[in-house]
């Protein structure tokens, strides 16, 4: 009896715990949703306001910080054509710290290179001062998936 109380009173807990920070989840979701955009009609100052100043993006390309991320995505070096993103998870790992991941795919020529696509992506997003800045941002390219778009 005294186990099933406790996990009752478990499960109800997590649920209002989850069902508390889905406007957070949809908040998070939305911003990365942006940042695509962004990526995609190559708004680096977007990026500018979007990413923390100790931002650290990790790629098929190495290691990155905020201000090479800025430049880049605003240098239009890349021509995005299409993509689609779908399967987001956030998991807040303490009041301030949210990891949202998600499945990530897209067309993107970057000089003669095609972006490597599906991938699943991971933003760190955390809030200094009251505002959401993404943190940390790693893609792995999806292996089981073919090629996409």
């Amino acid at each position: 009896m005294k186990v099933s109380l406790i996990l009752g009173a478990t499960l109800v807990f997590a649920s209002t715990a989850s069902a508390q920070n889905k406007p957070l989840a949809d908040t998070l979701e939305l911003m990365e949703r942006q940042s695509w955009r962004a990526w995609q009609s190559h708004d680096g100052k977007f990026f500018d306001r979007f990413l923390s100043d100790d931002h650290v993006e990790v790629g098929s390309s190495g290691v990155t910080n905020k201000a090479a991320v800025v430049k880049f995505v605003g240098s239009g070096a890349c021509k995005v054509s299409s993509y689609s993103l779908d399967s987001f998870k956030a998991t807040q790992l303490a009041s301030n710290t949210v990891l949202l991941t998600y499945h990530a795919a897209q067309s993107t020529k970057c000089g003669a290179s095609m972006v490597p696509s599906p991938v699943w992506v991971s933003s760190l997003f955390v809030n200094h001062n009251g505002r959401w800045y993404c943190a940390v941002y790693q893609q792995t390219v999806d292996l089981t998936k073919k090629p996409a778009l």
